[in-house]
């Protein structure tokens, strides 16, 4: 009997059948070890905020919420997402740099622990939409710092950026909290960079931030009631990667955090974590419709491609870079062949694999692309060509669950409307045809 892919269980020839392809498949087991293995071994002070950006699945947010994890959000429907799943205000942070007054408002009226404001202008408007409530705006303001991350696979700080106020702004800036009394400043927070795999690079952005936020809290004469060291950490996708050794990194960074948690008994230390929670949980599964030679290589063509699975393209990179990848349904069929795994886009970016090792593909295998649950349909141009969503499904407790339904054909048009110049001209195309 041919081996095949199995979460929790259920083979993936019974998952594929039974909710289709293409899908994005997670393990909720998996997901919970995440949560599980950090709370472990990382000081018991940390708390860890999911950055909803990476998975904003609720089936998704449920699994790592009952595991003990805060909700990062930033937008609407984030926001109502994670109240939707269970997560209370208090352990929720909502931040971005376009934030809309509808989403302060939001934030405001549902009393979340945090606004981290990323401009002066926005500290403003925080500061009036607070005076109209009659409230006090709980704000963490988001610092942009001199210095620089570094193991950054996409740096976010340290650099010109739309992210947060620089450093030096906020230190020559005098009477900031007497301009906001509607405003109560919590802390700070800084985000310094993400698919970090150094874990000394996560302890000297620790100390560094942590030394920040002492500096900036006696310039502004406000309590540490919140320190959030951002986070980034990464998950290895490429050859030539290595997983962040959670032992290693505890060894390195908890001396800093109770240090300083020591210093601040009082004060929430929060870290960010989007990537490392959901990557390694989900699989994006398609099917090959057919088989080809062009000009000597092999392509298998899928019904699913970077429409769902923009990470697959390489964006960021100089050289496109595989995720792994196997023939999920054929598991113990060695790898003897090079093949590109294409999906039915227009466009010969639409490339999930280049020059992939698998066994000889045949129509109707299923290929998974591995370490896909985070930055998947939600970082990709679903619309593409119309073809919609994906299914989404979670296996959680031996069971499988459809948490996200495919886009039909009906869910894309009900958004379109016809306008009335163009209903009136088809009206008199078919009049004139009867006639």
């Amino acid at each position: 009997m041919t081996a095949e892919f199995e979460v929790q269980g259920i083979g993936i020839t019974e998952i594929a059948e039974r909710y289709g392809t293409p899908l994005y498949l997670y393990d909720g087991d998996e997901l919970a070890s995440r949560v599980d293995d950090l709370k472990a071994l990382l000081h018991p002070r940390l708390e860890f905020f999911f950055s909803m950006k990476s998975n904003p699945n609720i089936g998704v947010l449920s699994v790592l919420h009952s595991r003990g994890a805060r909700a990062e959000v930033s937008s609407m429907v984030e926001l109502v997402t994670a109240l939707r799943a269970g997560v209370e205000p208090a352990d929720i942070i909502f931040l971005g740099p376009g934030k809309s007054e509808e989403e302060l408002n939001a934030c405001l009226d549902h009393g979340i622990y945090a606004i981290v404001c990323e401009s002066l202008g926005e500290l403003e408007l925080i500061d009036r939409l607070a005076a109209e409530r009659g409230v006090r705006a709980s704000v963490a303001l988001r610092v942009n710092p001199s210095f620089s991350v570094k193991g950054s696979g996409l740096t976010m700080g340290g650099k010109p950026r739309q992210f947060g106020m620089d450093e030096q702004q906020l230190f020559a800036t005098e009477g900031l909290v007497a301009r906001h009394p509607n405003v109560r400043f919590l802390g700070v927070q800084v985000y310094m960079g993400t698919r970090i795999l150094s874990e000394e690079a996560v302890a000297e952005n620790t100390e560094r931030i942590f030394e920040l936020a002492d500096r900036l809290a006696a310039h502004l004469g406000i309590p540490l009631e919140l320190v959030d060291i951002g986070g980034g950490l990464g998950v290895a996708y490429f050859d030539g990667e290595r997983d962040l050794d959670l032992e290693l990194l505890a060894a390195r960074v908890n001396p800093i955090l109770a240090e300083f948690a020591d210093r601040h008994p009082g004060t929430r230390l929060v870290m960010e974590l989007g990537r490392f929670l959901t990557a390694t949980c989900g699989t994006y599964v398609v099917r090959v419709r057919y088989v080809k030679e062009s000009m000597g290589e092999r392509f298998a063509v899928a019904d699913g491609g970077t429409n769902h699975h923009m990470a697959a393209v390489g964006i960021g990179s100089f050289v496109k870079r595989n995720f792994p990848m196997r023939v999920l349904n054929r598991l113990d069929e060695p790898a003897s062949e090079s093949w590109h795994v294409t999906g039915p886009l227009c466009t010969p970016n639409d490339t999930l694999g280049k020059k992939i090792q698998l066994p000889p593909v045949r129509p109707g295998d299923l290929v998974g692309v591995e370490r896909s649950g985070a930055y998947g349909p939600t970082a990709s141009p679903v619309l593409f060509l119309s073809h919609g969503y994906p299914a989404e499904v979670l296996v959680h407790g031996g069971r499988a669950h459809l948490v996200r339904s495919r886009d039909e054909t009906e869910d894309l048009l009900r958004h379109q409307h016809l306008p009335e110049l163009a209903a009136t001209a088809a009206t008199a195309i078919t009049e004139g045809s009867a006639s």
